[in-house]
């Protein structure tokens, strides 16, 4: 994990880490060849590939809107909040193997 995103996890209290670690953790292992960075104040992989963010109750993931149509169907199935482009995941509820998923699948599709 790179010193900017170590430190933007480092903001939020320890459950909220805890979740955030995770989440990246995954995001790393999924895309491996993708390069890491801040990107739109939040943690990006690639160019643009897919973002997450601390919220106040959620990890924020933020894939695009065909992603989040594409999974619209699973994450109503297990009662993930979503908008057009964002997918909100409660803390102490991250399926790290949707994310893992979702993150495939925006690499995938990526332009």
């Amino acid at each position: 994990m790179g010193e900017e995103i170590r430190a933007y996890i480092g903001w939020y209290d320890e459950a909220a880490q805890a979740d955030l670690t995770r989440v990246y953790q995954t995001m790393r292992a999924a895309l491996p060849e993708e390069p890491e960075r801040i990107g739109w104040g939040m943690p990006t992989f690639g160019k643009n590939v897919i973002h997450f963010a601390g919220a106040k109750k959620h990890v924020g993931i933020y894939p695009g809107p065909e992603a989040v149509k594409h999974f619209a169907p699973v994450l109503d199935s297990m009662r993930y909040a979503h908008t057009k482009g964002a997918i909100r995941l409660p803390y102490g509820r991250v399926d790290l193997g949707l994310v893992s998923k979702i993150a495939l699948w925006c690499r995938d599709h990526s332009k």
